[in-house]
């Protein structure tokens, strides 16, 4: 027999072993052997042997640092408020067969511990705190989510929530509060406004001889105003209104009490 013909098998077979044995573990990567089904060794990044049909390389993952997406979830603040929260993590392998062995599926595993953890300090606190203390939310979650991976050798290096959106009713109902409190902090301004003006008024008309016919004047002017804007309103209704009363009411205003020694021995005078 022509003994090319027998050694070409045998070179293939040593081809195809040298072939197969040999592993190329590119840089950041790192990998897991397993030898007839028991963890053997771990593979660094670059050129690596193992033996054929015995040896087998049942996972390679990058040990660099990777970032996981958490959509919005529904979470419950300390005082009732329903609201929608997303956040990011970044984390990294740092023991690969812990990751491996230890849990079945890691990003899942990290994803579920996330948003756990994400309800829970949502729950501990009030609508506006949320808002106020994203940062404390943040370093709470870094915290528990790095003390909790320790054990699947996974180092969580930064946790970072980016929107908390209360649900839509909510929100509307916040901006009717912030109206109503706009419009009462506005309705005191006039109200502080109007007394300030009379009591200027006031002071000014008790100077004057004919201050009493002033004043009748400016309350007379007044009502026809009043009524011109109440008329030209769409809602507009009948009021009545008597000027003699206003009149009366700001001169009792201006009325001030003489001294005890006065000429008047009622002790009040009027302009």
């Amino acid at each position: 027999m022509d003994p090319i013909t027998i050694l070409a098998p045998l070179v293939l077979v040593i081809v195809g072993y040298t072939v197969g044995s040999v592993k190329i573990i590119n840089e950041g990567n790192q990998a897991l052997v397993e030898r007839l089904g028991q963890y053997n060794r771990r593979l660094a990044p670059g050129l690596n042997f193992i033996v054929p049909f015995v040896d087998s390389i049942v996972v390679e993952e990058t040990s660099r640092e990777k970032f996981l997406n958490i959509d919005p979830q529904q979470a419950i603040t300390k005082d009732n408020v329903s609201l929608k929260v997303d956040a990011v993590v970044y984390w990294q392998i740092l023991d690969l067969e812990k990751a491996y062995y230890a849990v079945e599926d890691i990003e899942q595993a990290i994803e579920n511990l996330v948003l756990t953890t994400l309800r829970s300090a949502i729950g501990q606190m009030e609508l506006e705190q949320t808002y106020s203390s994203r940062t404390e939310i943040n370093q709470t979650l870094l915290q528990q989510l790095d003390e909790a991976t320790a054990a699947w050798g996974v180092k969580v290096t930064r946790v970072e929530v980016r929107d908390i959106t209360p649900a839509k009713t909510v929100l509307e109902s916040l901006e009717l509060e912030r109206a109503a409190e706009s419009k009462k902090r506005a309705s005191i301004l006039e109200a502080e406004g109007t007394v300030k003006s009379i009591e200027i008024l006031s002071q000014a008309l008790q100077s004057q001889p004919l201050s009493r016919e002033v004043l009748q004047f400016l309350v007379a002017q007044r009502y026809v105003d009043a009524n011109q804007k109440l008329s030209a309103s769409p809602n507009s209704k009948v009021v009545f209104m008597d000027p003699k009363a206003l009149s009366e009411a700001m001169t009792d205003l201006m009325t001030t009490p003489e001294p005890p020694n006065g000429s008047n021995g009622n002790g009040a005078g009027s302009v």
